[in-house]
């Protein structure tokens, strides 16, 4: 018996402490439409960092087949503390990777990708799809 209390509580320690260490970023996220499109991005580990890839495509409200589903668009996102992210975006309407940042804000993710030394940027919020 108390061998099977002790294998309980080591399981609930690594179950509790995995939890904890979960990122909130992760799940699945809904794009602003960006040339008449939008799409859900899969936010996971990627290493150290996070990535954000296109699970599925809309267009004017329907289900599509993009041929950037798969696509990896947030790149290499690195947690800097309260909410903040820094890395790389994708932009498929012009395929063009920029220096990007991200902040969380409950179900709310505020992303900016910006390029030639952060003169020309662009910005969007996601809302977490549940």
């Amino acid at each position: 018996m108390k061998l099977m209390l002790r294998a309980f509580g080591v399981a609930s320690c690594v179950v509790w402490g995995g939890l904890a260490s979960a990122d909130p970023i992760l799940g699945t996220w809904q794009t602003e439409a960006d040339d008449g499109a939008y799409a859900h991005v899969a936010m996971k580990p990627c290493g150290p960092a996070i990535c954000g890839t296109i699970e599925k495509s809309f267009k004017d409200g329907a289900a599509f087949t993009s041929p950037n589903q798969g696509k990896t668009l947030v790149i290499d996102m690195a947690p800097q503390g309260g909410g903040a992210y820094e890395g790389k975006v994708w932009r498929p309407s012009n395929n063009k990777i920029y220096l990007g940042k991200m902040t969380l804000n409950g179900d709310r993710l505020a992303l900016r990708g910006c390029v030639a030394g952060g003169l020309i940027c662009s910005k969007q919020t996601w809302s977490r799809v549940k």
